[in-house]
């Protein structure tokens, strides 16, 4: 009998959606405050999930829930930086 794993799955804080983990792209607010993409999933820190689309960042962003999850403030230089890291 092979022992079935569990996909784990995390929120989108754009759709409020339930996806599995590797579908979705890891904002990570690292221990020294600055916040940045992780597209390891590894990195330390508290994380936030969005889709892999820009509506979901928009969303996401415009209603402050990326601020209100990872507690810390997001520049406008930040958002671009994201955008184009999910546009590509």
């Amino acid at each position: 009998m092979e022992k079935v794993r569990k996909v784990p799955e995390r929120k989108c804080l754009g759709c409020m959606e339930s996806f599995p983990k590797k579908e979705l792209v890891r904002i990570v607010r690292l221990p020294d405050g600055s916040v940045q993409m992780d597209l390891t999933g590894k990195k330390s820190g508290r994380g936030a999930y969005i889709c892999k689309n820009k509506t979901c960042l928009k969303k996401a962003i415009k209603s402050k829930r990326i601020q209100n999850n990872l507690e810390v403030e997001i520049s406008e230089e930040l958002v671009e930086i994201l955008t184009g890291e999910i546009e590509n």
